[in-house]
């Protein structure tokens, strides 16, 4: 059975040096400088900050699941059968079910698999599973703009205009993209979640659980923010609004297009900042072995990321 715990002990890390200097003794000052332990402490608070500030984006990407793809859904063929209407929210549930699929073959297939690729007790690292769970992300809002430029295209050659009237097209041609972000959520949610807990200090715990509850709140904030600040700028004059109240007379795949670029280059602020980062040093019992690792530079992966 496979536990973890951590040593409580830090070695010297070396990023953000000048943070050292509140280890040393100032002659000239009666104020007894900090231990090692509260620098080594305020160094990984610092290097989880880092890494919280890139995960911030994909929560806005997340945010979609809940807003704009209801909206969007709402616009397209519903019926199923001759006299029932699917609730355009009702198709968040994949998302759900794509979770609860993907997690026991996550920790049933893909780690052992990877354990033996590279004889990491997780199967990969805890960054390193961000960075897929980025790049699916990636890949379900590029899928997200392609069926919206389709949907725009079925307007135009049906020369649909009302806010009410549908769109031939079916509400399930939005199904690959919230199977997508359920499949992510497996590598980001959870992993995020296992990097802040294991990376705080060890008298910080709770820590971890804000850092991962306040990206979730301050990236639906950003969300919201990010919908009300295009619209505006894209509305304005006579100027088509981007997300406007009407969707069959807006340009909602321009800001699919604009998240595809944001989260491409949040993507690569993500490979620095994980190139960056230092591991707090831990101690992990594994099928009664002991595998410790180190903080320390680690090997660069082709991912970009320290392994």
């Amino acid at each position: 059975m496979k536990s973890s715990h951590f040593d409580g002990v830090f070695i010297h890390i070396c990023v953000c040096r000048f943070l050292d200097k509140a280890a040393v003794k100032d002659g000239n000052s009666s104020k007894p400088p900090c231990t090692v332990t509260q620098v080594e402490g305020t160094k990984l608070v610092l290097g989880m900050l880092l890494i919280w500030l890139v995960t911030l984006i994909p929560s806005i990407i997340w945010a979609q699941i809940n807003t704009l793809f209801v909206k969007q859904g709402t616009t397209m063929d519903r019926s199923l059968g001759s006299s029932f209407q699917i609730p355009a929210a009702s198709l968040g549930s994949f998302v759900t079910f794509s979770m609860l699929l993907s997690v026991p073959m996550y920790d049933r297939y893909f780690v052992p698999f990877m354990r033996r690729k590279t004889g990491n007790p997780r199967g990969i690292t805890l960054l390193q599973r961000l960075g897929i769970g980025f790049v699916i992300q990636i890949t379900a809002i590029a899928i997200a703009y392609a069926v919206e430029v389709r949907r725009m295209h079925a307007i135009r050659v049906h020369h649909i205009m009302g806010p009410k009237e549908t769109v031939p097209m079916s509400i399930f041609c939005l199904l690959p993209q919230y199977v997508l972000l359920g499949i992510a959520d497996v590598f980001n949610a959870i992993g995020l979640l296992e990097f802040f807990y294991d990376q705080s200090p060890e008298d910080m715990q709770s820590l971890g659980t804000t850092f991962f509850t306040s990206g979730i709140g301050v990236g639906n904030f950003l969300n919201s923010f990010l919908v009300t600040v295009v619209d505006k700028i894209t509305g304005r004059g006579n100027g088509e609004s981007w997300i406007g109240d009407n969707l069959n007379d807006s340009h909602l795949n321009y800001y699919y297009g604009f998240l595809l670029v944001i989260s491409t280059l949040n993507l690569g602020a993500f490979l620095w900042a994980s190139s960056k980062y230092v591991y707090k040093r831990e101690t992990i019992e594994f099928n009664e072995g002991c595998i410790e690792l180190e903080s320390k530079a680690l090997e660069i992966s082709p991912l970009g990321l320290q392994v």
